[in-house]
This record gives structure tokens, sequence and C-alpha cells, in this order.
């Protein structure tokens, strides 16, 4: 038992001696193996170091790219949002037919409801013809009247022409002259007042003067129409138009008949259109008299000065067929400039996108395009006109009494008895 022990204790320190020297020969080889890796580079470890340095380029570039990219959007959206020509400040127009009587009378018949498509021509309300029919009648009465008259008066003052002097006088000629005359102007006279009297009483049906939609009608059957006073409106539907009130900043981007996309709220294609005219004048609210009459200045000025809006008219060319054109609607109303037939080039189009933006950044300024504004001497006049009443041509007296007088050589007529009538 005791004789054991010392062996046990030489086994150990064998084993520890043999551990130590083990790993001083591994720490000897890694240490050969680390120098001569230093002195002589492999080429795993030159691909490792070529593959850092394209990883780091990759991300400078990356990071460049990133850098342009926002850069070009940022000039594009200043591009959009503020040198461009467009505007949310749009709206739907359109032109109102106020129609009045141009009688007097009481509405009998109502032939349209509100919101109602009318045609041109088309009745709206009648009012009571009885008082012009009458009228009418007995223009036609004074009519035959006075072409009786007349008739009777130029064949007495024809006679008297043909007479010798020794049957007549110059007085007596002169005032069968004057009677003749007399006659033919009260003829005249009856004759324009049953014109009038016809076309009053044409006039009492009122008509529709354009195509449109009756709108807020609040007449009814029984109201009594005043002469010169509107009772009934119509929305001309050939008469929508746009206007765009543009900030005085984009006014040089636009150009009379550039084309226009107009988005209405609530629709998702456009109206289709053209810039048709710009408004030369804006109220200058420093431009009005005082009380004395000098102009009357603000002398407030704001650090933050809104640029004035300038209105510009669009013709309205394309509909999309879902969308109704309703007065008062929203737009954002878009110029699309140049036109489609004309194609930029990429030098334009590379200075229209980022050349100009960036100079009106700094103060520059967009240069004006070149005659785009006609003169107003170049502007062909529109003119609309509706068919009136025309003073129709009055008929001979002859043509009312025919027969009424015989000719200057015819014989007197002879009486029923035989007897002959008793000449003048």
């Amino acid at each position: 038992m005791d004789a054991s022990v010392p062996r046990d204790a030489d086994a150990v320190e064998r084993s520890g001696m043999a551990e130590t020297v083990a790993r001083d020969t591994r720490d000897s080889t890694a240490d050969g193996d680390k120098a001569s890796w230093q002195a002589m580079p492999s080429a795993t470890s030159r691909r490792t170091t070529v593959a850092r340095f394209m990883a780091g380029a990759g991300k400078h570039l990356a990071t460049l790219a990133i850098a342009l990219i926002a850069i070009l959007i940022s000039v594009a959206t200043w591009q959009h949002y503020v040198t461009a020509p467009w505007t949310r400040n749009g709206s739907v127009r359109v032109q109102v037919a106020n129609v009045a009587p141009q009688i007097a009378g009481k509405i009998v018949e109502l032939r349209v409801a509100d919101n109602q498509f009318v045609h041109r021509g088309d009745v709206l309300y009648v009012i009571d013809p009885f008082d012009f029919d009458v009228a009418v009648r007995i223009g036609k009465a004074l009519v035959d009247q006075r072409a009786a008259d007349l008739v009777v008066k130029q064949a007495e003052f024809d006679r008297r022409q043909h007479l010798s002097n020794l049957a007549t006088t110059p007085e007596e000629q002169q005032i069968f002259a004057g009677n003749a005359m007399q006659a033919k102007a009260a003829y005249a006279a009856a004759a324009h007042q049953l014109a009038q009297a016809e076309l009053n009483l044409k006039r009492t049906s009122v008509l529709s003067p354009v195509d449109g939609y009756v709108t807020n009608l609040l007449l009814r059957v029984g109201d009594y129409a005043v002469v010169g006073v509107s009772n009934v409106s119509i929305i001309d539907s050939n008469s929508f138009w746009i206007d765009g009130y543009f900030e005085e900043t984009k006014m040089a981007r636009v150009c009379i008949g550039d084309r226009v996309e107009a988005q209405l709220i609530g629709y998702a294609k456009p109206v289709l259109g053209h810039v048709k005219s710009v408004t030369r004048g804006v109220s200058v609210s420093n431009a009005a008299a005082g009380t004395q009459g000098l102009p009357n200045v603000d002398p407030i000025y704001t650090w933050v000065r809104l640029a004035q809006r300038v209105p510009v008219r669009v013709a309205i060319d394309t509909v999309p067929p879902d969308v109704p054109l309703v007065s008062g609607m929203t737009a954002t109303v878009t110029i699309r400039q140049p036109e489609a037939d004309d194609r930029p080039t990429w030098s334009h189009r590379f200075r229209t996108t980022f050349v100009e933006p960036i100079s009106e950044v700094f103060g520059a300024g967009l240069p004006p395009r070149v005659n785009c504004l006609q003169p107003a001497s170049q502007q062909r006049p529109e003119v609309e006109a509706l068919p009136y009443a025309r003073v129709p041509a009055i008929p001979t007296a002859e043509e009312i009494a025919p027969g009424l007088s015989p000719g200057i050589d015819a014989s007197p007529r002879v009486p029923e008895s035989g007897q002959a009538s008793r000449p003048e």
C-alpha cells in the first residue's frame, strides 16, 4: 500500500512534462506558420483584399446613386409643383340664359319642369292670349277701313288731276291731294299697328333661346308675367368652359392654344381642352379712389407675399361620356406643352426639366415663350345672334280693298233703275 504511492506520483509528473512539451511544440509550429504567411501572401489573401475594396467602393457608389436620384426627384418635384403650369384652383363655368317675357299677362300653361332639357325654340310657358287676339282682330278691321278710305281718296285725287282748269281749281286739287296723303299715312300706321299686334300674339308663347337645362324653376301656372322680369333660367349646354386661376409665376409657360387636361374631383378621366384666352386685367385694391378722389394706397406690407392669380379661359374639346359637367365643379388644370405633334429633343427636354427649374431657384427666372399670346387684333370676334322680328312689308290698299274704285277711264256704273249716276 505504501510502496504504490511513489509510483503514481512519478506517472503524474511524467504526463505533465509530456503535455508541456507538446504545447511548446504546437506554439512553435503556429509561430512558424504565421511568420511564413506574413513573409509570403497567398492568392486567397489577395482575393480577400480585392473583395473588401470592391465592397467599400460599391457602398460609396450606391450612396452616390441614391444622392443623385434624390436630387433628380427633388428637381422634378420642384418643377411639377412650383414651375409647371398647373393649378388646383380651377372651376367649371357656363352661360345662363335668363328668359323674360316681352309682354305682360297671366301664365295659363307651363310646359317645362325643373332640370328638364329643352331645345332651342321649345315653348316654356304660355301667357293668356285673349287680349292680344282681340287686338289683332281690331287691327285687321282698322286696316280694312284705312285701305278703303285710301283707295277712294286716291281715286278722287287722280280724277281731279285729269280735269281741266274750267272744271276744277288748283286749290281744290291741293285739298284732294292732301286728303289722299293723309289717308295713305293713316293706312300705313294701321298696317304697322296690326303687325305689332300679331307679334305680341306670337309672344304669348315664350320660347327657349338655347339648348340646355331648366334650372331653379320656381314658376307656376297662375303667376303674372311682368315685362322684362326674368322668371326662367336655362343653362346653355353648349357654353361650358373652365377657368383656371394660375399663379403669376407660372404665366410664362401659358400660351394660347396649349393642350389642357382638367381633372374634376371625383372622376378619374380628365376633360381635354385648350387655352382659349388669358385675362388681361385683375382688380387692384390700391387703385380705388378715396373720399377726395385720391388713390387709396394700403401702407401695410407683409413679409409673406402671395403670387397674384390670373384667370385663364380653357375651351373644352372632349368630355368623357361618364363625366357630367356641372357649373361650379372644382378642377385641377394642367397645361401640357409643347403640342403632341411637336416632339421636343432630348436637349430641350433636359433644359426644361432640370436647367430651367434650377435657374428659377437661384433667381434667374423662366424665359417667356415667343409669340405666346395673340394680340387682340388677330383674334376673330365671336358673333352670336338670335332671330328677331322685322317690320313686314305693307301691302297696297288695292290688295286690301280690290275693285272699290273704278279707274279714271272707266265709265260710271249704271244703277239698276237704268238711270246714270250723277257725275262729280
